[in-house]
């Protein structure tokens, strides 16, 4: 009975997870039509978190589920304004020097990081599939960033760096999220976080006027690719272990990847390609174990 329980909350999670994978896999894209409209990276960046930022905090009023005690509401506030703003900044900035199919890969470096932080601060076990699946990402991101970006033309330090740097950050929220889902609604831990990455990033934002395009793009970027996704994303880690978000995560990149090659021409080189298939390959070992 146990065991059915436990794999129904597997699947479950897992159900939420890839969803999530799948609406961030767009955010490549979609940025790369902001940025073809004439937007920066910070713009970007700031409207996709002020939009998200108050779908969660309306959500949040309409459930009733919008309390926090002082310490904790200090630390979400503090996370969102450094953290996540580092986040999404980065990875915007990544996108639009690098490409933004080389910048989704870069930001999962994160499941090593989270399977470092989560044995040091959650005492998780790292076991051999687990450890095997890890390696396989890692080799594979390592690879798609020999590559040397999906752009072409001369290689972005800038954005690669930027890439890595999202990677690394990205990782402390599956720790910090995990920390909090247990006594906050996955609507108003976002709201806690978004809020304020967004204020942090209107210091750096343009608020130039913008066209059609670019405002349809920065709605599905905010609302399908952000509100919807982390919703999602958060619901999978009452079901999951960080780790195991983590490498299920690891479809948005591949999907993004596909896409970015196909509707933006981006394309690897062949051992970018490679890389790509041993990240299907971490996805894989880890859903056949279960």
């Amino acid at each position: 009975m146990k065991a059915d329980l436990s794999r129904r909350g597997f699947l479950i999670g897992a159900t939420y997870c890839v969803l999530a994978a799948l609406a961030w896999a767009i955010i490549g894209p979609i940025s790369r039509v902001c940025f073809a409209e004439g937007m920066d990276p910070a713009s970007v960046a700031f409207w996709r978190m002020a939009v998200s930022g108050m779908c969660f905090l309306v959500h949040a009023l309409l459930r009733g589920g919008l309390k926090a005690s002082g310490r904790d509401f200090v630390s979400m506030v503090l996370f969102g304004a450094v953290n996540v703003s580092l986040v999404i900044l980065s990875l915007q900035i990544s996108i639009q020097k690098s490409g933004g199919a080389i910048a989704t890969i870069l930001m999962f470096t994160a499941p090593a990081w989270v399977a470092l932080f989560s044995r040091i601060l959650f005492h998780e076990t790292i076991s051999s599939v687990k450890l095997a699946a890890l390696t396989l990402a890692m080799i594979g991101t390592t690879l798609v960033c020999l590559s040397g970006g999906s752009l072409g033309g001369e290689v972005s330090y800038v954005g690669i760096g930027c890439g890595l740097l999202s990677g690394f950050t990205y990782a402390f929220q599956f720790l910090f999220f995990t920390w909090y889902k247990d006594r906050y609604s996955t609507q108003a831990l976002f709201a806690f976080t978004f809020i304020p990455a967004a204020v942090v990033l209107s210091f750096f934002a343009s608020f130039n006027g913008m066209t059609l395009h670019a405002a349809a793009a920065l709605f599905v970027l905010s609302v399908v690719s952000t509100y919807v996704s982390y919703f999602w994303y958060g619901q999978s880690l009452r079901y999951l272990s960080p780790v195991q978000a983590a490498i299920l995560g690891n479809l948005e990149p591949v999907v993004s990847t596909l896409l970015c090659w196909w509707i933006w021409n981006e394309n690897f080189s062949f051992i970018g390609w490679v890389g790509c298939a041993l990240v299907i390959g971490s996805v894989l070992l880890l859903t056949a174990r279960r």
